[in-house]
């Protein structure tokens, strides 16, 4: 109220020298145009993220948001991922107190929308992730990704690739090269990874893509059973996929950039340049 009080005295003075009052003389021309201002624009990472999230609207996705601060159950075990599971380890997590954690992946919200939703259901979940590892040209600890669940009777591989490829086709305006290999992770089965082929070398070889070419843009799969129960559905009649595309690592392949901290430095001559 102090603060509120002050501002107030402020613009009443401001007003009354514009308006030439209590003996005030202003040379003022409320004719004259007004000064351009430098105002403030998206960011890269939204520009991209808002996007995708259009390309999948015009397939019959709905968007959803959820908690960064997640319980170790949504995060973990609901997704077929029990305590002693290696695959935790190799997501290095930022824990906090009470068994809550920071998630570290988008797909947390893949049984809360089940629970909530049933089936069928069509939605993404883009978001911001954080992981405790150390940073370099394409990982960082704070990144933003996509989570895709798609789940309905007699959903299939070919059904998982062809959402894939339209969606690349829009972002880039382009066919895009991709390729698909085995991957494990223990919410689907089986698991891929997808790749795409790196466009800031054009396939040579650099730092972002580790001199192979490739990028890996997404895992994905159908949806393990054991995710679909956990969700309360039965995995006898429902089937589903899922996928986890890296946003961050998207913006990089659109704009060329080839070191993944600029995006969260929050450096003006960086930012400027979208």
């Amino acid at each position: 109220n102090e603060i509120k009080n002050e501002l107030l005295q402020v613009f009443f003075q401001a007003e009354q020298l514009v308006k030439g009052g209590q003996g005030n003389v202003l040379d003022f021309d409320s004719s004259l145009p007004g000064k351009k201002e430098d105002l403030g624009h998206m960011h890269p990472s939204s520009l991209v993220q808002y996007e995708v999230e259009e390309a999948f609207k015009q397939m019959g996705f709905n968007v959803y948001d959820g908690p960064q601060v997640e319980s170790e159950y949504y995060n973990f075990t609901a997704l077929n991922t029990p305590a002693d599971h290696p695959a935790r380890d190799s997501q290095d997590t930022f824990w906090l107190e009470g068994g809550l954690l920071l998630r570290s992946q988008t797909s947390n919200l893949q049984v809360r929308m089940l629970e909530k939703y049933g089936a069928p259901f069509r939605g993404i979940f883009p978001g911001r992730v954080f992981r405790n590892e150390a940073t370099d040209a394409s990982h960082e600890h704070t990144f933003y990704q996509l989570e895709g669940l798609m789940v309905d009777k007699d959903i299939n591989i070919g059904n998982l690739i062809a959402t894939m490829k339209a969606l690349l086709s829009a972002v880039f305006n382009r066919e895009v090269e991709v390729r698909l290999r085995p991957g494990f992770f223990p919410f689907v089965e089986p698991g891929f990874e997808m790749d795409i082929r790196c466009l800031i070398c054009d396939g040579a070889g650099c730092s972002v893509c580790k001199q192979s070419g490739w990028v890996e843009l997404m895992p994905c799969g159908l949806v393990h059973p054991k995710v679909l129960e956990a969700g309360g559905l039965d995995s006898s009649s429902y089937s589903g996929f899922a996928f986890g595309l890296g946003l961050t690592r998207l913006v990089m392949m659109k704009y060329k950039i080839d070191d993944i901290r600029l995006l969260e430095s929050g450096d003006l001559r960086f930012l400027k340049q979208f």
